[in-house]
């Protein structure tokens, strides 16, 4: 099967059916591939492209209009050279922005005590899912794209040596209210655990 054919839905899914049946694509994308940046590379586009066949978002005034990750720093490659002078203080804990689908994003998401805000920051720090019916209404929310109404975010939790860590988030914003549930909440903490689990960090 051409890989773009991943994202195609068969008709008459609910959403439970519609995430158990990206969950069972992604992981056959992923299949026999480890590098994080090509697998949430494939993810974010899988996502947003079925998210887009599938009539309970599609295209219209209900499309997900970003599907993508943020990552904590530690794990992007150290720049050999750089500008920075020496002695300037390093930055503290922040998420980059990582593979995606959509308009262009926020670049960065601080995630540091005192200094973390918005559901991104949110998810991962507290380590869980945060559903957000309107994000106008949430406290801190950080406006990428001044359409979006509703956004959800699982966190990708990596467990090393027995303890569990937050490594980066799964982020899905949308044109209208409330359009994610809980349902659509379950589905992406499995995938999230798909690809943490298909990557080496």
């Amino acid at each position: 099967m051409p890989h773009a054919d991943s994202a195609l839905i068969p008709s008459g899914l609910d959403k439970a059916a519609f995430w158990t049946h990206v969950h069972e694509q992604l992981s056959h994308l992923l299949d026999g591939q480890r590098s994080w940046v090509t697998n949430l590379a494939n993810a974010s586009s899988l996502i947003f492209n079925a998210l887009q066949a599938f009539p309970e978002f599609g295209t219209g005034e209900r499309a997900v209009n970003w599907c993508g990750f943020y990552l904590n720093d530690e794990l992007f490659p150290q720049p050999k050279f750089s500008a920075k002078e020496a002695g300037q203080d390093e930055l503290p804990s922040r998420l980059l922005l990582g593979p995606f689908c959509g308009k262009p994003a926020c670049q960065l998401i601080h995630v540091a005590p005192g200094r973390a805000r918005g559901v991104c920051a949110d998810a991962y720090v507290q380590r869980k899912s945060v559903l957000v019916h309107d994000v106008d209404a949430y406290p801190g929310h950080i406006a990428c794209d001044g359409e979006t109404k509703s956004e959800v975010v699982c966190p990708l939790l990596l467990t090393v040596n027995g303890e569990q860590r937050a490594i980066g988030v799964l982020d899905l914003d949308c044109l209208a209210l409330s359009a994610f549930d809980e349902r659509d909440q379950a589905g992406l903490e499995k995938i999230a655990k798909l690809v943490v689990d298909a990557c080496d960090w």
